[in-house]
């Protein structure tokens, strides 16, 4: 197999980036601070904390991670169709991830890669069905996700 270092580093970048977001959700207070305000905003607002500009700045950092991401695909051109072809599968991800979830989104994405990868290889017919068959076992078994909180 030939990897060239242009991917090599996307890869690299993107796990950093992609681990340093959860992080920040998860271990800092800016992060207790975002989940508590999608719970109860007006709660969060009552001790103090600037709402709107805490969503406002979560907001510019989601578009500079798109723009980024949409910024990078030098082999590809760009369109804004671009990423019409993996919604499904990117929707088929957090759901077995479990809603919410974002460490549950990021081991379920590289475990559904590396088994669609792998189906490919073996029986490439079955390989845009696998997703959806996982998906199905996975929310018969835990109706919440794998990461999933139940209610």
């Amino acid at each position: 197999m030939f990897l060239p270092n242009y991917r090599v580093w996307v890869i690299a970048v993107s796990l950093v980036l992609c681990l340093g977001t959860w992080a920040v959700i998860e271990g800092t207070r800016l992060g207790s601070w975002l989940r508590a305000a999608t719970e109860n905003a007006p709660l969060v607002s009552a001790f103090g904390i600037n709402v709107p500009r805490m969503v406002t700045i979560t907001y510019a950092f989601g578009v500079g991670l798109a723009a980024l991401g949409a910024s990078w695909p030098r082999h590809l051109p760009v369109s804004p169709l671009m990423g019409a072809d993996l919604i499904i599968v990117v929707f088929a991800v957090v759901v077995i991830g479990g809603m919410g979830s974002i460490l549950g989104s990021i081991v379920t994405g590289f475990i559904l890669g590396i088994l669609e990868g792998l189906t490919k290889v073996f029986y490439p017919e079955a390989s845009n069905t696998v997703i959806f068959v996982v998906m199905a076992i996975v929310l018969l078994v835990r109706p919440a996700g794998l990461f999933g909180k139940q209610t």
